[in-house]
């Protein structure tokens, strides 16, 4: 079974990156979520309770991404999806693309970021 919950362009200002004016000055970030979930019973229900709230997920994204600083994307991923596992049960899998648009490059780039696929 493939249903998913589908977070998308999830704008978030956070305090990351290697450089250090990056932890001091801070940036914006975009996420892109997938949560793999059951969804069955709440199309039948209609029932917010029977199904994963995108409305939390985000509120746990952000807790999670903008309360702590992290060197790399890597880490900042993986510490989401670890959250997104330990709060919502139903979720067995979690994609998570990060994207970080204003990375201090000396390049003309939309975007650069991490992906990461997560299974419980």
């Amino acid at each position: 079974m493939q249903d998913k919950i589908l977070i998308r362009d999830l704008k978030l200002f956070a305090y990351h990156g290697v450089n250090e004016e990056e932890k001091i000055n801070g940036q914006n970030f975009c996420f892109d979520v997938d949560l793999y979930v059951n969804i069955i019973k709440p199309c039948v229900t209609d029932d917010v309770n029977d199904t994963v709230s995108y409305a939390k997920v985000v509120k746990t994204i952000r807790r999670v991404f903008c309360g702590e600083k992290y060197n790399l994307l890597e880490k900042a991923a993986q510490i989401t999806a670890d959250a997104i596992f330990d709060e919502y049960e139903d979720v067995y899998r979690v994609d998570i693309t990060l994207k970080k648009p204003e990375a201090p490059i000396k390049a003309d780039f939309g975007w650069v970021g991490v992906q990461i696929s997560r299974e419980r």
